[in-house]
């Protein structure tokens, strides 16, 4: 695991340099630079396989007539090396992936991109072509940023990197600041600077002669149903999720498990240990407010698999102190507040392992979130009249407010906003913060002049067009799997890991079990309020009961609380007035009121308001402006 940057076209050493060290917590063990003419590529390399020096990129085919810069792991690289071998052609001088990689290109061209099975963001650049190829993995585990500028393409991991390159503007994206606010994350293809994208998931380009000569998609997951019994279904899950934590179990560092106590990650620890010759390593984190707690779980699991169990409480004052800490580095607006607990729990466990484990996709794939449960009732709430919405979204803001983790009052409410428009954006309503309306009362008029993306969802708009004859069912799934996944949860693993120097591994996101869970039928995934149905089957005698059928629970933190109390003073300097008026874009009658509703106790904003905060900080932030 590790960051990648580069340039093909004005550049020099110094300037890559700048690049990839302003990356350089995604890889502290080496930072080479490679510049040639027009080119160069620049690494920043985390040692997870073959730990040796001859292991570092930038990597050369052994004609030099091919270069890599590679972020990420191919779990079946050992297979494409005795392919490799097979023909005859190829020698190799180290144990590492990506010199099994940049030889799979030189043998079979694009075509490789359907070979391999991992998670991934490189670059190659072809000498005799003078080409430049960009590549992200099937679900877009690992980030890719791009910007052309005089003719330059700069990309890299990160955004801090590319903007470090003197071509490259850093001009606000007006138009990706209405999708944040909407999302709480600038979805993809967006970013928060106007010149600078972000490579969809699945996707690759060649840039050449000063411009994209081709831009495509290498894979896109399939929702033709299969043909298959529950007890099958069950039975060959068992089989994928055994091969797909065993895979991700090859390290020549020590690895362990994230272990939060719910479903996902148990499942997890309980196929790496299964694999394991010796007791995995789990790691968990506890909170001090008990609503929010889950260590008793993760104890409980840990217990009954035999594991050896690590585990720290997050305090509040631990997470206050950690703020600034995140997000000094944090360098896009990114408003979920779990990258808190998140980056807590991958700095603790990063004391004691390198790569871990955990169980991210498995709610998206599986249908886990409670608005699967409410996607039953919302078609028959869009057929009522419109005042009898009104009527019941009133009743919902006249609930007590509560500061309990996921509270009836909160769920209530997001549950209302889901109807404020249409139906294809309920789900993303649910998830989100600011509605459409809300925006109107929050940008001022001239920030609404500035927009052209209108009410900032249009990226649901192309998801659900990409999949026309899906059904309803897949096709909100499909739009997780591009937005709330790709965007949010991943992001937020990335980012809180690598500012640690952590890999994590994702064996939900295995190519194989992606490609089979969502062929299933609906009912395999959810039936009535039972949410994850097939998983709960396949594990159920593997883990306790009582982690398989208990309610799910996010992985928060009390920032409504913490809002009137420990953050105040944040919150108020950063919603501030002069801040606020300052920056031009907001309203600053309607933050303020928002603010004191939620000060006095009479609403909960806590969403609203810790997603301006977030932007506040972003924005106040010299570095990346």
């Amino acid at each position: 695991m590790c960051g990648i940057a580069g340039y093909w076209g004005k550049g020099d050493e110094q300037i890559l340099s700048q690049m990839v060290q302003c990356i350089r917590h995604r890889g502290p063990d080496a930072q080479p630079v490679f510049v040639s003419e027009n080119v160069g590529f620049a690494h920043a390399r985390l040692s997870i396989i073959d730990l040796r020096s001859e292991a570092n990129q930038p990597m050369f085919t052994a004609n030099r007539s091919l270069m890599i810069t590679f972020n990420g792991e191919i779990y079946n690289f050992l297979q494409l090396k005795e392919e490799l071998h097979r023909t005859g052609k190829y020698t190799f001088s180290t144990t590492s992936d990506t010199e099994v990689l940049i030889y799979a290109y030189q043998e079979y061209g694009i075509e490789m991109l359907k070979r391999i099975h991992g998670m991934f963001a490189f670059a190659i650049y072809d000498f005799r072509k003078k080409e430049l190829l960009l590549v992200r993995d099937r679900m877009g585990k690992k980030p890719l940023h791009y910007a052309i500028a005089d003719g330059t393409l700069v990309f890299s991991s990160e955004l801090k990197a590319v903007i470090k390159h003197p071509s490259v503007k850093r001009t606000l994206n007006i138009d990706a600041l209405n999708e944040y606010l909407t999302f709480d994350y600038v979805p993809t293809t967006s970013s928060i600077y106007k010149d600078i994208q972000k490579l969809e998931a699945a996707s690759y380009l060649v840039f050449k002669n000063g411009k994209i000569v081709e831009k495509s998609t290498y894979w896109q997951v399939s929702f033709e149903p299969l043909n298959v019994s529950f007890n099958e279904a069950k039975q060959y899950l068992d089989t994928l999720l055994d091969s797909a934590v065993r895979d991700r179990l090859m390290s020549d560092v020590p690895l362990g498990v994230f272990l939060s106590g719910g479903l996902d990650s148990s499942t997890v620890a309980y196929y790496a240990q299964k694999n394991s010759t010796q007791k995995i390593k789990t790691f968990s984190i506890g909170f001090s407010e008990k609503s929010y707690d889950e260590s008793d779980y993760a104890k409980l699991v840990a217990k009954a698999l035999n594991t050896e169990h690590y585990e720290q409480t997050l305090s509040a004052a631990d997470s206050l102190a950690l703020i600034p800490e995140i997000f000094e580095k944090l360098d896009e607006p990114f408003a979920d507040p779990s990258i808190i607990p998140t980056y807590f729990l991958s700095k603790f466990t990063h004391k004691h392992v390198t790569v871990a484990l955990g169980g991210d996709g498995s709610d998206e794939l599986l249908a886990g979130y409670p608005t699967f449960i409410s996607g039953h009732y919302a078609d028959m709430m869009h057929r009522m009249p419109d005042f009898i919405l009104r009527l019941m979204r009133n009743a919902a803001e006249m609930l007590p407010a509560s500061d309990q983790n996921i509270s009836f009052d909160f769920k209530v409410k997001q549950f209302m906003k889901g109807f404020q428009s249409h139906v294809d954006y309920t789900h993303s309503l649910w998830l989100g913060s600011f509605t459409p309306a809300d925006k109107k009362g929050l940008f001022t008029k001239d920030t609404l002049n500035t927009i052209t993306n209108g009410d900032g969802l249009g990226c649901v708009d192309r998801y659900l067009n990409e999949l026309p004859n899906a059904g309803t069912f897949n096709r909100i799934l499909y739009t997780y799997y591009k937005t709330y996944l790709q965007d949010d949860i991943l992001v937020k693993v990335d980012r809180a890991s690598m500012m640690n120097s952590l890999e994590v591994r994702a064996p939900f996101l295995d190519t194989r079990i992606v490609e089979y869970i969502s062929r299933l039928p609906e009912a395999y995934k959810i039936k009535g309020n039972n949410v994850k149905r097939l998983l709960k089957e396949t594990v159920r005698g593997k883990i306790p009961d009582d982690i398989i059928d208990r309610p799910k629970k996010g992985f928060g933190i009390p920032v409504s609380l913490w809002l009137r109390n420990e953050l105040k003073v944040l919150c108020l300097d950063l919603l501030s007035e002069q801040k606020i008026k300052s920056g031009g874009l907001f309203n600053h009658k309607y933050v303020n009121q928002i603010t004191q509703e939620h000060l006095s106790g009479k609403k909960n904003h806590r969403k609203l308001l810790w997603n301006l905060i977030v932007f506040q900080l972003w924005n106040e932030n010299p570095d990346f402006h």
